[in-house]
């Protein structure tokens, strides 16, 4: 098996947990996630099975949206409803008009704090683990984008906001930011991810629906989603040689540095990296499964 599938995680279920649930369906075969959503999320949550285990950053590095729920005059430890709570003393009663006028000063490119709770790692220790300890930990705010921000629903204290983000983005540490510039501070008490590139949520599958015998028919082509890499066509005779270790060399019309290779078939054969002006070299070679499939 050779792809991706489109996950509609359940609440209160770990991404391992998610992986763990198919990997038992399809040992021993390797399968993997491409993008962490906190146990309390739902929504999007794309499986790389088989080599596309090696296609993680690709997907991971594509934009996300997300619909976020948050609660105003309430600060926590993790930022969202399972931490330790405050009440935060005197905090303003905000207005939808209050909440609007600042969610500019969050789009573009901006700094970010990542939370305290999350799996960054701090001279080679999750920052989770060391603030379970009551550490202070302080982590270096970070360069995200934040393409598009759309007020969705008001009641105060709670709202709801459609994220569209590039990839780092911290959902919960931005509900922190913008209660904080609103002196009121926040939580997220609620997230779903509704999509990762062209992964959406209207055509993700729920894990007890995939079983041994229909889950490979759910299999999105590793090629597909890959988007933002040019694609070139290689002959068949060209998986043999791929797979011997061989270079290729063709003319680009533009000065592409990664290209994906895809047969007449359509099927991912290699990400392929520039080496001179007309040569390419496989830097990730899916060749010999092709050549063991019998697909070459």
């Amino acid at each position: 098996m050779f792809g991706f599938l489109n996950i509609n995680k359940p609440p209160h279920v770990t991404s391992r947990g998610a992986v763990n649930t198919i990997q038992k369906l399809i040992k021993p075969t390797r399968v993997g996630h491409a993008g962490t959503l906190d146990p309390l999320a739902t929504g999007v949550l794309v499986l790389c099975v088989g080599p596309a285990t090696r296609l993680t950053r690709f997907i991971q590095d594509q934009p996300k949206v997300y619909l976020a729920d948050f609660e105003l005059g309430v600060i926590s430890d993790t930022e969202d409803r399972y931490g330790e709570k405050q009440v935060v003393p005197f905090a303003p009663e905000i207005s939808a008009e209050d909440l609007a006028a600042v969610l500019p000063s969050f789009t573009g490119e901006i700094l970010q704090r990542p939370p305290a709770f999350s799996a960054l790692k701090i001279q080679g220790k999750r920052a989770y683990s060391l603030a379970r300890q009551g550490k202070d930990v302080q982590l270096t705010p970070r360069k995200i984008q934040i393409h598009d921000l759309q007020l969705v629903d008001f009641a105060y204290p709670k709202f709801q906001l459609r994220i569209h983000c590039g990839s780092g983005t911290y959902v919960r540490s931005l509900g922190r930011d913008i209660g904080e510039k609103l002196g009121s501070g926040a939580i997220m008490t609620g997230l779903s991810r509704v999509s990762i590139g062209d992964f959406d949520l209207a055509n993700a599958f729920n894990l007890d629906d995939l079983t041994k015998t229909n889950l490979e028919e759910h299999l999105v082509s590793p090629a597909a989603p890959l988007e933002q890499l040019e694609s070139v066509q290689i002959p068949e005779e060209q998986i043999q040689r791929f797979a011997n270790g061989h270079t290729w060399s063709f003319d680009t019309p533009r000065p592409w540095e990664m290209v994906k290779a895809v047969d007449p078939a359509g099927r991912l054969v290699a990400i392929l990296q520039r080496k001179t002006d007309t040569l390419f070299t496989p830097s990730i070679n899916f060749a010999h499964y092709w050549v063991e499939q019998g697909l070459n």
